[in-house]
């Protein structure tokens, strides 16, 4: 399956031929969802701490004679039934994250590109951005006919996009990352995803 090839001004240079094993597979959703899953729980603290009656300080002395009071008994004032007692089942510092097989992650990195296949724009690189100013990407953008979440896909530390990323940092709705780092999140939350010829040549080498 062949592509257009633009350069940042809009203007076709070329086509590209998108491998179909990567970019035109039928897309699967319950991977994707078991990705994404995985992507947010992995990013979790799970560090929400709450102290038991063990833990809280105080509470040794018994507050009031078993009987003879009319009152309930009770052996401690840090029981969870007084304030300032002890936390029941309260949560604990844990781990959220779980595995995928490696197959299964690619799966969903191929099933997420396929799914963005049409909202894609492939370009030769941006080498015409040849300052760190926010009007060349904003132009850039213009020129593409692309608005709203651009997710961008591009190995910054290339000298060709060398001012890519200063370039496009003042404008929120822009997100750069590594081809190294390609993930489902990103690829699903954004409406137009915009990949550079060296990207496309290196997530196809990776998912093949």
């Amino acid at each position: 399956m062949s592509k257009e090839l633009l350069n940042p001004n809009g203007e076709k240079v070329g086509e590209i031929t998108l491998e179909k094993s990567v970019f035109g597979v039928e897309p699967n959703m319950h991977v994707m969802h078991q990705a994404l899953r995985r992507q947010l729980n992995n990013a979790r603290q799970g560090s929400a701490c709450a102290k038991t009656r063990a833990e809280v300080s105080g509470g040794g002395k018994k507050p009031w004679k078993q009987k003879g009071t009319g009152r309930a008994r009770a052996g401690s004032l840090r029981s969870p039934l007084f304030a300032g007692g002890g936390v029941v089942f309260g949560p604990k510092p844990r781990s959220y994250a779980f595995n995928m097989p490696q197959k299964a992650r690619q799966l969903a990195l191929r099933s997420a590109l396929s799914a963005r296949e049409s909202q894609m724009i492939v370009v030769k690189d941006f080498s015409t951005i040849t300052e760190p100013k926010t009007k060349l990407m904003a132009a850039s953008l213009k020129a593409l006919k692309i608005s709203g979440k651009v997710l961008i896909i591009a190995d910054t530390k290339a000298a060709e996009n060398n001012y890519l990323e200063l370039a496009a940092r003042n404008i929120p709705s822009i997100k750069i990352i590594l081809p190294s780092n390609l993930n489902v999140k990103d690829l699903l939350e954004a409406d137009n995803v915009v990949i550079t010829e060296a990207a496309v040549r290196f997530i196809t080498e990776k998912l093949s």
